[in-house]
């Protein structure tokens, strides 16, 4: 398979089992957008849609995600932003860097969920007890396991 600059953008409920290259495949049901990485080497890169992850925008014409799509578990380490159906490469990143950002992903994530943690916290001490709630410490085991990577 060739690099590719140009994507086209197929609207789906469920993402099929074979990929087209160049070709976006955007499930709303799903809140997923999946396609086969841009620099040809054939991996399938799955970008979820969600307040922490990627946010597409869809102008009627052409599809952009925000923020880049970073590759760095794959061997390619690709690394490109799609806008407007075209993929714009970005330079290679050094492992610091990768790791600076996946650290600001698990950062935004934290924050994201402390945010609604909290808001549910204050709503049931004023409405039942003071005890935390078993879902709660969930949550929290959860974001303290991964502020642990």
């Amino acid at each position: 398979m060739s690099r590719v600059d140009e994507l086209s953008c197929e609207f789906v409920i469920t993402i099929p089992n074979k990929l087209a290259a160049g070709t976006l495949y955007v499930s709303m049901e799903y809140a997923t957008v999946v396609h086969r990485c841009c620099c040809g080497c054939g991996n399938e890169v799955v970008t979820p849609l969600s307040p922490t992850d990627w946010k597409l925008t869809y102008d009627g014409e052409g599809i952009s995600l925000h923020p880049s799509i970073g590759n760095w578990s794959f061997k390619c380490r690709s690394h490109y932003w799609i806008r407007g159906n075209a993929v714009q490469w970005a330079g290679p990143m050094s492992d610091v860097q990768v790791k600076m950002v996946r650290q600001h992903d698990v950062e935004t994530k934290a924050a994201h969920f402390d945010e609604d943690t909290s808001a549910k916290m204050d709503m049931d001490a004023r409405s039942h007890s003071k005890r935390t709630p078993l879902s709660l410490k969930l949550v929290r085991s959860i974001l303290k396991w991964f502020r642990k990577l």
